[in-house]
């Protein structure tokens, strides 16, 4: 298998601050993206579907992963490809996912690795049932795929075709890689920077350069003040430089705020009146 014929599919919810380091990674390494959205009520959906995502709304609370394998069987994707299913959860970090990508080539048709809450149990994987694993990943072939959407909720790795290439196996501790990590996940403070810059945020774009204009020109007029003792070409150019500088960073600080109140007004005249997207035409 290469990375051609690989399908990605994420399946999570209310992760708008990750969703798009998640996808261009993703898209380095499949050829095709899925995003299972499991009931977001953020803009999750929006940004995913603005990065040109496949989007597809999950219907139910059951997760497990022949209720997964069912909903993609019976979906609209195209059979083409093998699928490698990622539960994105707090504790899933986006450095993982080339260990994880690596264990998709070896070949299975279909491969299991779940949680173990229970943490010091030993488990057979010949007496799981599929159904009750806490899934952190699967792999499935697209032959994997139709055989997992036909067990039900007692069926365990024993019920499958012998010649079916099966693996269940517990999630290891996460392995610490020297890797680049997403600037969404690195900390708060970055989380919020990377969403002002996804998002162009009034605050960001005009409230930021203006407090620093500002408080440079505010800082640099008394150094002019003390320094010239006479009016000549060079003292009164540096003067109304430094003036300009403090007049731009207060207008910018006075846009930033504008535009920021006037988002929120248009936003919740936006919500009072049901429109969602200004380009659908009513009739």
């Amino acid at each position: 298998m290469t990375s051609q014929d690989l399908r990605l599919i994420y399946v999570g919810s209310n992760i708008e601050l990750r969703i798009i380091s998640l996808l261009v990674r993703a898209k380095e390494i499949a050829q095709d993206v899925v995003f299972v959205d499991t009931g977001s009520t953020d803009r999750t959906k929006e940004f995913a579907e603005e990065f040109g995502c496949n989007v597809i709304q999950y219907v139910g609370d059951d997760q497990t992963a022949s209720s997964m394998a069912s909903f993609l069987s019976n979906s609209t994707l195209s059979e083409d490809f093998s699928n490698l299913i990622i539960y994105v959860t707090d504790e899933w970090k986006l450095r993982e996912l080339p260990v994880v990508v690596n264990r998709s080539r070896e070949g299975w048709d279909i491969y299991i690795s779940y949680n173990n809450e229970l943490g010091t149990q030993d488990l057979i994987s010949e007496d799981l049932v599929i159904g009750s694993l806490d899934i952190d990943h699967l792999f499935l072939s697209n032959r994997g795929l139709n055989e997992l959407a036909k067990s039900n909720s007692m069926t365990s790795t024993i019920n499958f075709p012998s010649e079916l290439r099966v693996r269940v196996i517990e999630s290891s501790d996460k392995i610490k890689l020297p890797q680049r990590e997403s600037l969404a996940t690195a900390s708060r403070f970055a989380q919020l920077f990377y969403w002002m810059l996804e998002t162009k945020h009034p605050l960001f774009l005009f409230g930021i350069p203006g407090i620093v204009l500002f408080i440079l020109g505010y800082r640099l007029s008394g150094n002019v003040v003390d320094t010239f003792n006479e009016l000549n070409s060079v003292s009164i150019g540096v003067t109304l430089t430094t003036i300009a500088m403090t007049l731009i960073g207060l207008f910018a600080m006075m846009v930033a705020l504008i535009l920021y109140i006037m988002g929120k007004q248009v936003e919740q005249i936006q919500s009072q009146y049901n429109w969602n997207n200004p380009d659908d035409k009513t009739t």
